[in-house]
């Protein structure tokens, strides 16, 4: 899974402080679309990054609420997420979905500050700051029908797929109402993750939850792209805010067969993605390499001239001394490239997970794959189909469970999350 960093982009595309390093994404820097690969990545940094982000400055860091889009999307990942989803309760329609939203909206809005919630607050995290708090909220298919809301469930939102290779459980995946939180401080996530299933008590239960990690900001000398739990680095082609036409690849617009109430929103394709790390590991570092396509070293292509680094253009053309490819034919950079997926891109923004051992005394562990983009269909459908078809990386990874979710714009001024839903 690729990813690069998340820069600020052009003034007024986003306002929210690009915070240090981060990432996620499939893995080893392939290009735009990549869905069968795992990552952790490193942007240049932003504002507190120059800093460190360390000590007081790393708690005190905010980001916005508000904004042209929801936060949690664009902004450089956190150290911890927690990943949760909710369903329902029977009867509940429009009227108590409106009034949990607008209940997270206000706990969300004060947590995000730094303040406590005015409700159900345990003081766990009174004294931490905001630690570039994020909550991020989505929408799941069946909640419209449950919600009486059929009519205006968005066309991207039809059921994913089933790919080769999938052993996907329903209970750690799909739900109605999805929610990602990430803060640089895990405590601060996990209260605000409990604040919020709190509010939800009586109207909606939870249906599960994840939790993950990134590189903390301020671990590395400078910042660096982050490696993955293969050991790759991971992270060095993701879209970027500055470049042309990202909106378009990540956000719904006016127009075409969207409603116009996810105008300024996206969608959100969950995977969780194990690693069969026990198998990896018994490769030797060259058959890895051939694996992704890159240096394990560095990140830089097969093929590339000594000195050459991760960002160095990828040859698919490259030979080696022998003739043959540099890149072999099921490297997984070369089959998740965009040229070999009609440009097919999204924005990846995953996350590493470790929950102990299996039965079978194997790592539990991988990626929580989190892609956000205008239309899966055009984007995690046809490179997800052709990943689990032609990409040798498959053989290391077990998707697992997944969700796919429309992720409503941020909450209008003075108003709230979900509101031109629900009132549009």
């Amino acid at each position: 899974m690729s990813t690069n960093h998340y820069s600020t982009g052009p003034a007024g595309f986003t306002r929210r402080a690009l915070l240090g390093t981060a990432g996620a994404g499939l893995l080893a820097g392939a290009g735009a679309g990549v869905a069968g690969a795992v990552a952790l990545d490193g942007p240049p940094g932003g504002t507190a990054a120059a800093a460190g982000r360390s000590g007081r400055a790393l708690g005190a860091a905010r980001v916005p609420f508000r904004g042209e889009h929801q936060a949690g999307i664009t902004d450089p990942q956190q150290a911890s997420v927690r990943l949760a989803a909710f369903d329902l309760a029977e009867g509940v329609g429009r009227d108590g979905l409106r009034t949990l939203l607008q209940r997270w909206t206000k706990a969300a809005e004060r947590l995000t500050a730094g303040e406590p919630a005015e409700e159900f607050d345990n003081q766990v995290a009174l004294d931490a700051g905001p630690c570039s708090l994020t909550v991020t909220v989505g929408f799941g298919g069946a909640l419209f029908d449950r919600a009486g809301l059929a009519d205006r469930r968005p066309p991207g939102l039809e059921p994913l797929p089933a790919f080769p290779g999938d052993a996907l459980d329903p209970a750690r995946g799909d739900g109605d109402l999805f929610v990602q939180i990430g803060a640089d401080d895990a405590l601060v996530a996990v209260h605000a993750l409990r604040v919020l299933q709190r509010l939800a008590t009586g109207t909606a239960a939870l249906r599960w939850q994840s939790a993950g990690f990134a590189r903390t900001p301020g671990a590395a000398a400078q910042p660096v792209t982050g490696r993955n739990l293969m050991g790759q680095i991971d992270g060095t082609n993701n879209p970027g805010p500055d470049e042309e036409g990202f909106a378009a690849k990540v956000f719904c617009a006016a127009g075409g067969d969207e409603p116009a109430w996810l105008t300024g929103g996206s969608y959100l394709v969950f995977r969780r993605i194990r690693m069969l790390l026990d198998h990896w590991e018994a490769l030797p570092v060259d058959r890895q390499e051939r694996v992704i396509g890159r240096r394990k070293s560095d990140g830089a292509p097969l093929g590339a001239p000594a000195g050459a680094g991760e960002r160095s253009p990828v040859d698919l053309t490259a030979q080696g001394p022998d003739g043959t490819l540099a890149i072999p034919a099921d490297a997984h950079i070369r089959v998740a490239a965009p040229a070999a997926n009609g440009g097919a891109a999204m924005l990846r923004r995953g996350f590493s997970y470790h929950d102990g051992l299996l039965p079978d005394g194997s790592p539990d562990a991988g990626l929580l794959f989190l892609a956000f983009q205008a239309d899966p269909r055009r984007g995690f459908t046809p490179v997800q189909r052709k990943l689990s078809r032609g990409d040798g990386l498959s053989r290391f990874l077990r998707h697992e469970a997944g969700g796919l979710y429309a992720l409503p714009p941020s909450a209008p001024p003075g108003g709230y999350l979900g509101q031109q839903l629900l009132e549009g």
